[in-house]
C-alpha cells in the first residue's frame, strides 16, 4: 500500500525546505493537507512528485493543474499570513492551495471559474471538514470584491499580465503572490499595498501553467 504520509513528509523535506521554505507553521500546514485528495483516483501515486499535475476532468479544466509543491510552498511563504487574515485563492482548483492556506488564516475564499473544478473543491474540502474555506465561482480576472479588501492574495498559477482589479482588493499592507511570466521566464512576483500604490519585486524563478483569462493582449500594429 502506498504510504501517502511519508511521501508527503518527503515533499516538505525534499521540495520545500530546499527551496528556503523556512517558516514553520508553513511547512507544517503542508504537512497536514492530504495532496492526494485534491486529484484523481488515478492520480494519486503521482500527488507528491516534483511537478505540477493534470487536474483531469473536462472542458476548459483538462488544462488546468496544480501548482507543483515547490514554487507554491514559496508563494505561500511569501503571503506572509497570519491567523486573523482574509486570504483569496485566484483559480483554486481542486482546492489543494486554499487547504493549506486554511491552517494558517482566518478564512478563505477560493475563486474558480470552472464549476467542475469547482464542485470538485468544494467536495474535497468537505470530505476534510475544512471549514473557513468558501468555494465561489467567477470570473478570475475580476477577483472577489464583495468580500474585499483581503490580507493576502494567492493568484494559483502563472499571468502573463496582471490585471487592475485584484490589487485593489488588498488591505493596506496586503500581499499578492503569483508567478508572473510564461515558462521558461516565470517568477515568483510578490506585490504589497503601501500606502495606497502597489509596489513588486521578483522573489525567484520559477514556472506553472498560464491561467485562464491571464493572457497578454495582442497590441495592434500599424
Amino acid at each position: 500500500m502506498f504510504d501517502f504520509e511519508r511521501a508527503r513528509a518527503q515533499m516538505v523535506d525534499g521540495q520545500l525546505r530546499t527551496n528556503d521554505v523556512t517558516d514553520h507553521d508553513v511547512l507544517r500546514a503542508f504537512l497536514t493537507v492530504p495532496r492526494e485528495a485534491f486529484v484523481g483516483r488515478a492520480q494519486t501515486t503521482l500527488a507528491y512528485r516534483d511537478h505540477e499535475i493534470a487536474l483531469i476532468s473536462t472542458g476548459s479544466a483538462a488544462e488546468r493543474y496544480l501548482t507543483d509543491p515547490r514554487a507554491l510552498g514559496r508563494m505561500i511563504q511569501e503571503l506572509a499570513v497570519t491567523p486573523s487574515s482574509a486570504v483569496l485563492v485566484v483559480g483554486c482548483g481542486t482546492g489543494y492551495a486554499a487547504a493549506v492556506l486554511s491552517n494558517l488564516a482566518d478564512s478563505v475564499i477560493a475563486l474558480e471559474s470552472d464549476p467542475d473544478l469547482a464542485a470538485r473543491a468544494t467536495e474535497a474540502l468537505d470530505g476534510l471538514d475544512i471549514s473557513n474555506v468558501v468555494v465561489v465561482e467567477g470570473e478570475l480576472t475580476a477577483g472577489y470584491p464583495d468580500q474585499a479588501p483581503f490580507d493576502a492574495i494567492l493568484i494559483d498559477g502563472a499571468i502573463d499580465m496582471m490585471p487592475d482589479a485584484l490589487p485593489r482588493q488588498l488591505a493596506e499592507n496586503g500581499r499578492l503572490v503569483t508567478v508572473l511570466g510564461v515558462a521558461p521566464y516565470g517568477k515568483v512576483q510578490l506585490y504589497v499595498n503601501e500606502n495606497g500604490g502597489i509596489a513588486s519585486r521578483a522573489i525567484l524563478d520559477a514556472n506553472a501553467p498560464l491561467l485562464p483569462g491571464f493572457e497578454r493582449k495582442p497590441e495592434f500594429v500599424f
